[in-house]
């Protein structure tokens, strides 16, 4: 994993380029532009917040934001995966006659998601001013709880990109996970809502641990837990280091796969 730093190091500029332009091809021949980061989680917000407080009634304190925080949260992590299917493919003329580490484009992926998260952050500042809501000295930790999801894209970002240019089939099946996980996730619900034998087994998943604490942070004023620290963080190493491998085994094949 050192070596993954060091090429980010090293590469800087065209990590950088890449992430950028990743932005543009996202919302190429939009008319809105980069302002559907700003447009779609707010209409996703609408959705739920009719569904969840209209007809089932959660009785969540401050619900909005605590929906709209979930949203652009697991909006980035859904982002950066999904830019990152196609990285290497979108790119393969220039795989092909220049040579740079094969890991940037995956990379470049969870920084497109990075700034796109981050224009949404400035979204539910907004929203707090509207609703009154005073955030307790706590957020001032959400960028640590951030920097762990950035860690845990990364390590998603790099077996997906190598994955889809050896099997096709990687891009539709991630398509469905993703599905999945956002109602696996408590981005609408809390997650002592759910049954017991249900929170033992998603208290090993990274997203749900950075929720909660992104939640708890924001919301409530509450430090993380130890336990919610060390779940998120061995998970997170767990997985980061199996994406790794993966990439790792499939990324001299990369040429030959296109």
């Amino acid at each position: 994993m050192t070596s993954i730093r060091e090429e980010m190091w090293k590469n800087r500029g065209i990590l950088f380029n890449f992430a950028i332009s990743d932005l543009k091809i996202r919302y190429r021949n939009s008319i809105l532009g980069v302002l559907w980061s700003v447009i779609e989680p707010l209409l996703m917000l609408s959705v739920l917040y009719f569904v969840f407080s209209s007809m089932f009634k959660f009785d969540i304190p401050n619900f909005p934001i605590y929906l709209l925080l979930g949203i652009i949260i697991y909006n980035c992590f859904r982002n950066g995966t999904t830019i990152a299917l196609n990285s290497l493919t979108n790119r393969a003329p220039l795989i092909t006659q220049i040579y740079f580490p094969r890991s940037i484009p995956a990379i470049s992926s969870a920084i497109t998601a990075s700034i796109m998260l981050a224009i949404e952050v400035g979204i539910l500042l907004i929203f707090m001013v509207a609703f009154q809501f005073v955030p307790p000295i706590t957020m001032l930790l959400l960028p640590l709880v951030l920097g762990l999801q950035f860690m845990f894209v990364v390590g998603v970002c790099l077996p997906l990109s190598v994955l889809n240019v050896r099997f096709k089939d990687t891009e539709f099946i991630w398509n469905v996970v993703v599905h999945a996980s956002f109602f696996l996730t408590p981005i609408f619900y809390q997650f002592d809502m759910l049954p017991e034998y249900v929170q033992n087994i998603l208290q090993f998943s990274p997203m749900v641990q950075i929720l909660t604490m992104a939640h708890h942070v924001v919301l409530y004023g509450m430090l993380p837990t130890v336990t919610s620290i060390l779940y998120a963080v061995c998970s997170i190493s767990v997985i980061s280091l199996i994406g790794y491998l993966i990439f790792r085994k499939y990324q001299t094949k990369i040429v030959e796969d296109m």
